[in-house]
């Protein structure tokens, strides 16, 4: 069979670690349920506060800390493959962290490691944004395979930088895990979710923060997969729920034969 069933959680997460991991793992089981074998959390799942230093608080070392147990144990209980979104691991700079999306496959062991390269920073009017207060950027793409083929990891304000995705070299599917916010999603996200999709022949799929937070933030939310012609094949525009479509092999090929731009690259 060339077509595997992947899905991506969208979830409004607070301040409370405990409640969003109960609620990560309710939407992890019904995507399971609907038959997905990979599935993708939304960037900070366990974390989004009014206080940008509870990421500080809460990071964890490589390998140990609840929050990674969560990720290993729900992969295996089941049996899926899947995407951590994000959680704040610990940095070599004192006060800050890595933004890392950890990948564990239906066995419970990590397979796959991608730290946040691009930083956001924004300002208009009132809201600003900036990550590089409490985040050290990661400098290594991160590209692995699995049972729905070739994956690339990416998080959020890296899906405006195109070089990212074109130096994994060809895969099938991208996911992006993101906490847009409400400001930025509105003018772009499908829009840039889209691009990389055709530019790259692949799936795309995106897991998002979709809401008004208890702390006031709103992020954008609508989390979808995209084919890789463009089309957004399901798609989920607020509010915690998932998302799922299949991924269908013989497509990939199919449309790289007939439309060879990744041929004839000169760059």
């Amino acid at each position: 069979m060339s077509k595997t069933r992947i899905a991506a959680v969208q979830m409004v997460s607070g301040a409370d670690i405990a409640q969003n991991l109960r609620d990560a793992e309710r939407l992890v089981a019904e995507a399971a349920a609907r038959g997905a074998r990979l599935v993708a959390l939304p960037e900070y799942f366990p974390l989004i506060s009014g206080d940008e230093t509870d990421k500080v608080r809460a990071r964890e070392k490589e390998g140990e800390g609840p929050l990674q147990d969560f990720l290993r144990e729900t992969a295996l209980r089941h049996r899926v493959w899947l995407v951590g979104g994000s959680i704040p691991l610990e940095a070599s700079v004192p006060g800050k962290v890595r933004n890392s999306c950890l990948v564990f496959d239906d066995a419970g062991r990590r397979v796959a490691r991608y730290d946040k390269i691009h930083l956001f920073g924004f300002r208009q009017g009132t809201e600003l944004y900036d990550e590089s207060r409490t985040i050290e950027a990661g400098g290594e793409a991160a590209a692995f395979d699995t049972p729905v083929g070739r994956v690339g990891l990416s998080i959020c304000y890296d899906l405006r930088f195109p070089e990212l995705y074109r130096s994994m070299g060809p895969v099938d599917l991208l996911v992006v895990p993101a906490a847009f916010t409400h400001t930025t999603g509105q003018a772009h996200w499908e829009l840039l979710l889209r691009a990389r999709a055709v530019e790259n022949l692949c799936y795309v799929l995106a897991s998002a923060q979709g809401g008004t937070h208890p702390s006031g933030r709103r992020t954008w939310g609508d989390s979808m997969v995209v084919d890789p012609w463009g089309a957004v094949l399901e798609r989920l525009a607020q509010g915690p729920g998932v998302v799922t479509a299949e991924i269908d092999a013989a497509r990939i090929a199919d449309l790289r034969a007939s439309l060879p731009a990744l041929e004839h690259r000169k760059l």
